[in-house]
């Protein structure tokens, strides 16, 4: 009879805390709407900036080479 293969564990993902302020209007609301969805405020804030993180991970930062409108270029 053969070996089942053995699962290989999952790398261990980092988290990271990022804090953001909101009014007590918007707490409200977000809470409202969460729970109308049956999820938490957490996901929903996760699920809402996910398409604009997903894909700058591993993007250098390359400076913007244009030069500033009043800036005088002498060479």
């Amino acid at each position: 009879m053969p070996r089942k293969k053995e699962k290989k564990a999952r790398k261990r993902v980092k988290y990271k805390i990022i804090m953001i302020k909101v009014t007590a209007r918007q707490k409200k609301s977000l809470m409202n709407y969460s729970k109308l969805r049956h999820t938490t405020p957490n996901k929903l804030i996760k699920k809402a900036i996910r398409p604009l993180l997903q894909n700058y991970a591993d993007v250098e930062l390359i400076p913007n080479p244009k030069a500033q409108v009043n800036q005088l270029e002498l060479f």
